[in-house]
Formats: structure tokens, C-alpha cells, sequence
């Protein structure tokens, strides 16, 4: 399988927010993740970058929008 992990940037420190992410949707400022089980989470934030090779996203300038 190919789910991603999505991390928070925290200063030079990345903070894992959510496993086995299969779905991401920006929309401005907002960006939904949603696992692959149904749960999900929508973060105030912007994609900072994205490694498919390692299966990461790291987001930031993030809180919890709901």
C-alpha cells in the first residue's frame, strides 16, 4: 500500500500528526487529510513538501481546524 504520513513542522522539528493518509484536499488555507480508515482531520496549513519515496507530507503554519 501506498498511504502516506503527515507530519507538522515545528521549527526544525517535524511532529507526526497522521498515519496511513490516503487522501489530501487544500482548499486556501485549509488542508483536509483523511486516513484510509475514514477518520480525518482539516489543519490550517500549507503543504511545505511531499516525498512519495518516503511516503511523507510535512505541512506548517498549522492548528486544528476541526
Amino acid at each position: 500500500m501506498c498511504e502516506a504520513r503527515v507530519f507538522l513542522l515545528r521549527g526544525d522539528r517535524e511532529e507526526k500528526i497522521m498515519d496511513q493518509v490516503d487522501e489530501v484536499h487544500v482548499d486556501g488555507q485549509e488542508v483536509k487529510i483523511i486516513r484510509i480508515f475514514g477518520e480525518q482531520k482539516i489543519l490550517r496549513a500549507r503543504i511545505r513538501r511531499y516525498s512519495n519515496g518516503q511516503g511523507k507530507i510535512v505541512v506548517e503554519g498549522c492548528d486544528d481546524a476541526g
